[in-house]
Formats: C-alpha cells, sequence, structure tokens
C-alpha cells in the first residue's frame, strides 16, 4: 500500500514539473514534438491495423467462396 501511495505521488509530481516545463519555449517545444510523434505512432498502429483487418476479410472471403 506504501508503494502504490508512492507511485501516485510521482505521478502527481511528474504531471506539476510538466505543465511547468511546458509554459517554457523550450518545453513547448518539446512536448509539440513529442505530441506529434505520438500522434505518427497511433496513425501508424492505425493503419497496420487496418491493413491486417483487409487482409483477414479477404480471406474470409475466399473461405465462404469455396464453402459455398
Amino acid at each position: 500500500m506504501k508503494n502504490a501511495l508512492w507511485l501516485v505521488v510521482g505521478i502527481g509530481l511528474g504531471f506539476v514539473a510538466a505543465h511547468y516545463a511546458a509554459r517554457t519555449p523550450q518545453g513547448k517545444q518539446f512536448f509539440d514534438e513529442v505530441d506529434a510523434k505520438a500522434h505518427e505512432f497511433a496513425a501508424a498502429i492505425l493503419d497496420g491495423y487496418r491493413e491486417r483487418e483487409a487482409e483477414l476479410s479477404d480471406v474470409a472471403g475466399d473461405i465462404a467462396g469455396r464453402i459455398r
């Protein structure tokens, strides 16, 4: 339980530090870059998911066509 408390305190302090860092020009630039990279990563994951979903849909269609 004590470790969970320290975890919560650490997360809270991290958010406070990030908030103050984001107020500086260098901090804002840093967080803008992190945000852009996170969006790129999420878009890549989504694209990969959609490609795989299309592949599986094609395979399922092929299997359904063979069964008929």
